[in-house]
């Protein structure tokens, strides 16, 4: 049996760019004969589409796209993902059989999850019933995204709450899957046993991009029976895979007459290669399926803050990103991103030294510039500084200088980048960090302005592995100057100043931020661990009391299991600190 894992990347809300991009890759399935193509889950809507959903007329709308779709369907059978309104008015995560020009049946999401990130159980019904495809080649088992992570108990056995493996030969499971720091690796590892416990084959099609803080990452594979891998298909890349599944291998059993098992047979229509074997009039071309070898650590990060970038700017129609270059590290890695992401013609890197600017970071940030050849404009704060102190002197009289005059600085900085961005409609990437963002080493209105944070998720000391890495990667000796890797890290608003003044060493504040943000552990738990409790207890109460700041910061890339945003959502009014 031929399948074409259609690894595509759709966009919320452009059902006609999508149906078309689904039909570009069913016409090329046609071309290469093969007998079932498989998209994504929700491919037609884009995921998650989130309220959308609670808009009549959105799963109406995504049903006549789908309907475009089918009738482009003669050669084939796919399985497409959309939302369907059902007749009892309820909306449903489905995959409609496409085939013959028309839906030839449905299959609805039994399992909805509703853990960190998703909220399928507030949009969705869940279904009732497992449908089987009878092909004349094969028996297909249908299923979506949690449906396969479904374990029973302690056996390995994919179960009918999940999908009817051992009544079919090839399981396939559309999916929106989105990644996190080996997230890939975890899935592929639980795919293998899920093939394995049933016997069958495992055909999973995983969706690719960015879709505003989430990022998919494609890692789509195919499993025998044994839970070998067949092709694994590249990571943050689109892609068509053609596999060829030996169904000899597998002999299914019949359905119990108590199962909720719905069997449809279903076959495509002349099976006659409709391009007659010439060139495809789109951009993805059909490949035999392989192995692909998977990133390393630090590459798999890069890739997912690259294409979360890319999709947020471009899906959003900006033509160009601002970046306030400081000489720091952050700033740095920031701007390798976008113009690996963008290309070096889209960005515009803008210097803004005060009287506490140093020579060394003002050198940096012009080198960083020159390495990657992008526009480098300067733009001093310090007549606007004094006018601000000015203004001010007579309000402030008596008061000591304080962080106040700091955050003048870094908001006058943030009104340069807006007003940029105003003029020319340019996007402001910030390059605020995790580490900084947990605590509020950030300040609101000033370095925290912008439309998108592409490392709001990356601790500093990853910060650090992945500015060496870029550098590995050149040319030469890489784009990040040294000096700025070895310098120790300074917001440089006052004379003297580095992070360590006020935060422990960046080690020390990533191993509390990640045992207190993404494990959830107590300040007890934490302390156990070998760190000194007081400063335990002072860097978690820093986290609470910034809640306020990072509901007012701007969207970025979820490379962990546990981000600031959709993932972890505390109330700002809170005195539970522990």
């Amino acid at each position: 049996m031929r399948i074409v894992m259609a690894q595509i990347n759709p966009t919320v809300g452009d059902l006609d760019g999508n149906a078309q991009r689904v039909i570009e890759c069913i016409e090329e399935g046609q071309r290469t004969s093969a007998d079932l193509v498989v998209f994504p889950e929700l491919v037609m809507s884009g995921y998650p589409p989130e309220d959308l959903l609670l808009k009549d007329h959105f799963p109406t709308d995504c049903s006549h796209a789908l309907d475009v779709v089918a009738g482009a369907c003669l050669d084939t059978v796919a399985l497409v993902g959309y939302p369907q309104r059902g007749e009892d008015g309820h909306v449903y995560n489905a995959a409609a059989v496409v085939a013959r020009g028309r839906i030839m049946d449905v299959y609805r999401k039994i399992l909805l999850p509703n853990h960190p990130v998703f909220d399928e159980q507030w949009y969705f019904a869940p279904g009732n019933e497992v449908l089987i495809l009878q092909m004349p080649q094969a028996r297909i088992a249908v299923s979506i995204g949690e449906d396969i992570w479904y374990r029973n108990g302690s056996s390995e056995e994919v179960t009918l709450g999940a999908v009817a493996a051992p009544q079919a030969q090839v399981v396939v499971n559309l999916s929106m899957s989105p990644y996190h720091h080996r997230k890939g690796h975890e899935r592929e590892e639980m795919l293998r046993r899920r093939a394995r416990g049933a016997g069958a084959y495992l055909v999973y099609v995983n969706g690719v991009g960015g879709q505003d803080e989430l990022v998919f990452d494609g890692h789509s594979v195919a499993v025998d029976p044994t839970g070998e891998l067949l092709c694994r298909a590249p990571q943050f890349k689109e892609a068509l895979l053609l596999v060829n599944v030996d169904i000899s291998r597998v002999t299914p059993k019949e359905p119990d007459a108590d199962e909720a098992v719905r069997v449809t047979e279903v076959s495509p229509g002349s099976h006659v290669p409709n391009c007659m074997g010439q060139g495809f009039c789109g951009d993805l071309q059909a490949c035999i399926a392989d192995v692909t070898e998977t990133l390393s650590d630090e590459g798999e990060i890069y890739e997912a803050l690259c294409l979360g970038t890319a999709d947020y700017v471009n899906k959003n129609g900006f033509e160009r990103v601002v970046i306030g270059l400081s000489g720091g590290i952050d700033c740095a890695l920031v701007t390798c991103i976008a113009v690996d992401a963008l290309g070096k013609d889209r960005v515009v890197g803008v210097t803004m030294p005060s009287r506490y600017s140093t020579a060394a970071t003002r050198s940096d940030a012009e080198l960083l510039a020159n390495h990657l050849d992008i526009e480098f404009r300067e733009i001093s704060i310090e007549s606007v500084f004094v006018a601000y102190l000015d203004a001010l002197a007579d309000t402030f009289v008596g008061r000591d200088v304080d962080v106040t005059e700091e955050n003048i600085q870094a908001r006058i900085r943030g009104n340069y980048l807006m007003a940029l961005s105003n003029k020319f409609g340019w996007l402001v990437l910030t390059n605020g960090n995790k580490s900084e963002t947990a605590v509020g080493y950030t300040t609101l209105y000033g370095d925290m302005a912008g439309g998108f944070a592409v490392i709001k998720d990356v601790p500093k000391t990853m910060v650090y592995r992945l500015s060496r890495y870029r550098n590995e990667r050149g040319p030469g000796q890489g784009p990040i100057p040294q000096s700025t890797i070895d310098r120790p890290p300074s917001a440089e608003l006052r004379a003297g100043q580095t992070d360590q003044d006020g935060l422990p060493p960046y080690d020390l504040l990533d191993r509390i931020v990640e045992a207190y943000v993404v494990r959830d552990e107590s300040v007890e738990e934490i302390a156990a661990a070998g760190l000194d409790r007081a400063l335990v207890e002072r860097i978690v109460r820093m986290i609470d009391l910034n809640e306020y700041k990072r509901r007012q910061a701007a969207p970025g890339v979820r490379i962990t299991p546990k981000a600031f945003g959709k993932d972890r959502r505390l109330p700002i009014t809170n005195r539970y600190h522990r």
